[in-house]
């Protein structure tokens, strides 16, 4: 009877035991939300690089707008993808 009478607050403290495990040592708990902070660090990070990769092809593509295309730049694509050079051209990069 002792026995009977005590299964049901026992079963709703493991559940209780169960629950706060869940939110501390779970994929969404508190200890994994310091993961989280490292992922967003990563992510914003990524984010700008990718944002100024962005940010350079745009710039390349108003050069090359059809209406006022820049000449120095269609030259350059030109010879780029066409493979046409002088033997006697030197290339000085910019950068």
């Amino acid at each position: 009877m002792l026995f009977a009478s005590a299964f049901g607050p026992a079963i709703a403290v493991l559940l209780f035991a169960l629950l706060i495990g869940y939110a501390i040592l779970g994929p969404n708990g508190i200890l994994a939300w310091g993961d989280y902070t490292h992922q967003l660090r990563d992510s914003k990070a990524e984010l700008k690089v990718v944002q100024a990769e962005r940010a350079r092809i745009a710039n390349r593509v108003n050069l090359l707008n059809p209406r006022h295309a820049d000449p120095d730049m269609a030259d350059e694509m030109i010879r780029k993808e066409l493979n046409v050079g002088h033997p006697d051209e030197v290339v000085v990069p910019l950068k």
